[in-house]
């Protein structure tokens, strides 16, 4: 038995709480291209999107194993605690392919000195960020 951490074989998974399992599937899946690679009884969903895990999944009341934690959505689009950026060589042209997808953004690409930059939302108002390296 290892007792190196971290060791070969670990992949590290974002989860992310959903108020629609089928709606958020269809988002990553037909928006961002995500892969479905396995579900679990209508609760949860775990996709593939470019090497990252991400399993999407409903709220849920403590458990044995985290007692004083409950899973929720976001309740606040304006308040962020964690956002994800997807690093692309082309900002407009993500931009562009992600909003005829229907991705909606909340401002065009804009340029930040060393980078050109965008931000859009997920159904549940999950933040995610696009952007060049200039």
């Amino acid at each position: 038995m290892s007792t190196e951490f971290p060791s070969s074989g670990m992949e590290m998974t974002q989860i992310l709480v959903v108020t629609d399992v089928e709606r958020s599937k269809a988002f990553y899946r037909d928006v961002l291209g995500a892969e479905v690679y396995r579900e679990y009884g209508g609760t949860s969903v775990v996709l593939n999107f470019q090497g990252t895990w991400l399993l999407i999944v409903t709220g849920g009341e403590p458990t044995r194993d985290k007692p004083t934690i409950t899973f929720s959505s976001p309740d606040d689009r304006n308040r962020v605690s964690h956002a994800m950026t997807i690093r692309v060589p082309n900002c407009q042209e993500a931009y562009d392919i992600l909003r005829s997808r229907g991705a909606q953004f909340l401002t065009p690409p804009t340029e930040w000195g060393s980078e050109i930059r965008c931000f859009f939302r997920d159904p549940d108002g999950h933040l995610f960020e696009i952007s060049e390296a200039r």
